[in-house]
């Protein structure tokens, strides 16, 4: 199993230096992927213009929007935005996309939240085809990256088999997903899809004496839930055995890829990370933390 690392730009406080601080140090390893949020009403940078400030400073990880919630955005604008930023990273370019959750990012935009499932299908199927026919193209015709649906629904579940290349989970415990899981290789299995669909999931962390903002941020950011929001700040990985068993029981689970994100915005936050999977890695013979 791959492990990734999420950017700090969903983190109020995130200073713009420290965004292309983030990418050019996760570059050098020893993560797989670069991954971004997105919401609308809170303080975050926009996950196609954080990716693309990435794309500048970074040349080996996979850039990836976890999840992008592409509803809110009009379709064709949207094709352009991933064919350029496909473009500026060529063959490192992952779309995550989904619903989201939240009311109020859909109060703020021109596009209604009633329906927004059918848009995201229509916006798939759309984008699918625009890219792949070139109508929407950039330089060095980079043509269309993978494209990865997000949801916990069977709803979800049939957007992956039919129109996607995998799927991307929302971080609850490895139990849930492993069910989920089976789910989405089910739907696969009965569209007649060969292969495998890409799996991916998240989780949050922050290490050493970060524990307290961090849990504070996931209990604001999830604040829209009410009495949920402490169930999702009580998983917060706090500790180098922590994060261990939870990639051991995420790949158990049949995970391809997690992606670590942080709740505190503080390079060392990073460096802390790599450390932990640099070293776990060599000591177990390059596999998992």
């Amino acid at each position: 199993m791959q492990l990734g690392v999420g950017l700090p730009t969903a983190v109020p406080g995130c200073p713009p230096e420290l965004l292309t601080a983030w990418a050019r140090d996760a570059d050098r390893g020893p993560f797989a992927a670069l991954a971004t949020l997105d919401r609308v009403v809170y303080e975050t940078i926009e996950p196609m213009v954080a990716l693309a400030a990435a794309a500048a400073v970074t040349e080996r990880i996979e850039l990836l929007t976890c999840i992008l919630i592409s509803p809110l955005r009009e379709t064709s604008t949207l094709a352009k935005q991933v064919v350029s930023l496909h473009a500026l990273a060529p063959g490192r370019l992952t779309i995550g996309m989904s619903i989201g959750a939240r009311g109020d990012d859909y109060d703020r935009s021109e596009f209604a939240k009633a329906g927004r499932g059918d848009r995201l299908t229509e916006q798939l199927a759309a984008m699918r085809s625009v890219l792949d026919e070139g109508a929407v193209s950039a330089p060095g015709h980079p043509g269309a990256p993978p494209v990865l649906v997000g949801g916990g629904a069977g709803s979800s579940f049939s957007r992956v088999a039919q129109l996607a290349d995998g799927w991307i989970h929302n971080g609850s415990p490895p139990r849930v997903f492993e069910r989920e899981v089976a789910e989405v290789r089910a739907a696969w299995a009965d569209a007649g899809r060969v292969g495998e669909p890409q799996i991916r999931s998240m989780a949050y962390y922050a290490l050493g004496d970060a524990a307290t903002a961090g849990r504070d941020y996931l209990l604001d950011y999830y604040a829209f839930t009410g009495a949920f929001a402490p169930r999702i700040a009580d998983g917060l990985l706090t500790s180098p055995l922590e994060i261990r068993e939870y990639v051991q029981a995420y790949e158990d689970a049949g995970c391809d890829q997690l992606l670590l994100f942080p709740t505190v915005p503080v390079l060392e936050q990073l460096h802390a990370l790599a450390d932990l999977v640099g070293s776990s890695r060599s000591a177990q013979g390059g596999s998992h933390p």
